[in-house]
């Protein structure tokens, strides 16, 4: 793969004292989500659902590292599960302040051979499971009010969503559907708990170089491939996505609700049409 600059940026410490659920935290975007608000000066807990090693792995290298993190193992897509979560991480640090909304999977099939399974399985983890997450996060807001010491809003919720909330995607169906529910389920609850001081948005990463995706982008031929797809040139990092939520996650964006923040070197501009459609 060509050789990329990536912006090498030192981190501001604008989520001192605040609390981070981050959902998937134990690899790829989640992973650099994780990182990055403890780096911001967060307590993060590091969600997992299989991948125990790697999220006890990121939590002991923050915590040695002199910042505060737990891992703790949920099936986003099973209520019990996200209640008993919620629960571990308020005993532990007292509260939630943020939810990372990130777990997320992908089951790809031909339409007319997508299983009953696929189908359920891709909506119970990306939609379903954002859905339970958000509620009991906006639970505890609600119990716990303003903290004006860390933040001036009640409580942030950040969904990873994808570009694929608005360009369909041939062959993936059941992923595509998820990322556009996961928009209106923003916007709806963005709407509905603004009064509330809640702050509800989403990120929706384009072409990300992580392990899932990794057919995408390792080869010089597949690499070339995909930039016709990116104006801007490169391929995204972890680190793209997991700054744009600090950003989210912060005062520095009090202003912004109900907002998808597409961060993708330009996918969503439909780059076929440059030279004219």
């Amino acid at each position: 793969m060509t050789n990329i600059s990536y912006p090498k940026l030192e981190p501001l410490k604008i989520l001192e004292g605040q609390v981070a659920l981050i959902t998937g935290g134990s690899s790829g975007i989640g992973e650099g989500v994780v990182k990055e608000f403890a780096r911001s000066g967060a307590a993060v807990a590091v969600n997992y659902s299989h991948k125990a090693d790697a999220a006890e792995k990121i939590a002991a290298d923050i915590v040695s590292g002199g910042g505060k993190a737990i891992a703790v193992q949920a099936d986003v897509s099973k209520e019990a599960d996200v209640e008993a979560m919620f629960q571990k991480v308020i005993e532990e640090f007292g509260t939630v302040d943020i939810l990372v909304n990130n777990a997320g999977l992908q089951k790809d099939a031909a339409f007319e051979e997508m299983t009953l399974d696929e189908w359920n399985t891709v909506i119970g983890v990306n939609l379903t499971g954002q859905f339970l997450c958000a509620r009991a996060a906006v639970r505890e807001f609600k119990k716990r009010g303003i903290r004006p010491e860390v933040s001036c809003s009640a409580g942030k919720i950040i969904h990873m969503s994808s570009v694929h909330e608005v360009i369909p995607w041939a062959g993936h169906a059941n992923y595509a559907a998820s990322k556009g529910g996961i928009h209106m389920l923003m916007q709806t609850i963005a709407q509905e708990l603004a009064g509330d001081k809640i702050r509800v948005n989403a990120i929706g990463p384009g072409a990300i170089k992580t392990p899932i995706n990794r057919v995408a982008w390792e080869s010089d031929e597949a690499y070339t491939k995909l930039m016709e797809l990116v104006p801007y040139g490169r391929i995204g990092v972890p680190e793209d996505i997991a700054r744009t939520a600090v950003f989210l996650a912060s005062d520095y964006s009090d202003y912004i609700n109900g907002t998808t923040l597409f961060v993708d070197g330009g996918m969503t501009l439909y780059p076929g049409f440059r030279t004219g459609g």
